[in-house]
C-alpha cells in the first residue's frame, strides 16, 4: 500500500516547512542542487525568462539577469571538479540559488574546486574585480583573440563578461572539504535599476 503524503514523518515536513519560510523571508526565487549540463541550463533559463517577463524591470537589467544566471550555469556545467578525484568532472555538479531583494538580483553557485586550482581562481577573480570597465573591456578582447577556446570554456571570459556586464565585482568563497577539494561560493548581484 502506498505512503500517503499526510503520513511522511514530522522532521521532514517540519524541514519542508521551514525551507518554505526561508524561501519566501529571503525572496528565493530558485534553488536546485544537482547535475547541472546543457538540458538543465536550458531548462532554468527557460523558467527565468518567463519570470523575469513578468516583472516590470528594465529590459536591459532582465538581459543582465538573465546572462549572469547563464554564465554562472555553464560554469558549474564546465568546470566542476569530482568530488572524490579533484579531476575535472563531466558533467558538474553543484547548487544554483536566485534571490533578490529591493536593490539586485543575487545569483550564486556552489559546487566543488580541486584545490590545485584554487590560488589561480582567486587570483584572476582579485584581479578582475579591481578593473575598470575599459580595462575588462580589453581583457576581454585580449582573451578572446589570443584563447583557443575548448569545450570546457574559455579562460575566464564567463567571469568577466559577469563583472561587464553587472558593474560589480564577484564575490567568492572557498570551504575546504579534504585535502583534494575545496567547495567554490561565487556570488554575483544585478542592481535593479539602471546607473542614472
Amino acid at each position: 500500500m502506498q505512503e500517503s503524503i499526510f503520513n511522511i514523518g514530522s522532521d521532514f515536513m517540519d524541514f519542508v516547512y521551514k525551507l518554505h519560510h526561508a524561501m519566501a523571508d529571503h525572496n528565493i526565487k530558485l534553488i536546485y542542487e544537482g547535475e547541472v549540463n546543457q538540458s538543465i541550463t536550458m531548462a532554468f533559463t527557460a523558467i527565468a525568462e518567463k519570470q523575469l517577463a513578468a516583472t516590470d524591470l528594465n529590459t536591459t537589467i532582465k538581459k543582465r539577469i538573465y546572462h549572469v544566471m547563464v554564465e554562472c550555469l555553464q560554469n558549474i556545467c564546465k568546470h566542476a571538479d569530482d568530488p572524490t578525484t579533484g579531476e575535472p568532472g563531466s558533467p558538474g555538479h553543484g547548487v544554483f540559488l536566485v534571490s533578490f531583494n529591493e536593490q539586485e538580483y543575487i545569483i550564486s553557485t556552489g559546487n566543488i574546486i580541486a584545490n590545485s586550482r584554487i590560488k589561480e581562481v582567486e587570483a584572476f577573480v582579485t584581479n578582475i574585480n579591481r578593473l575598470e570597465r575599459p580595462e575588462l573591456n580589453e581583457l576581454f578582447k585580449t582573451r578572446m583573440k589570443e584563447t583557443k577556446l575548448s569545450d570546457k570554456g574559455g579562460a575566464g571570459l564567463g567571469f568577466i563578461d559577469m563583472v561587464r556586464k553587472t558593474g560589480k565585482g564577484i564575490d567568492i568563497h572557498f570551504e575546504p572539504v579534504n585535502d583534494l577539494v575545496s567547495f567554490v561560493v561565487i556570488k554575483s548581484t544585478v542592481p535593479r535599476e539602471l546607473p542614472k
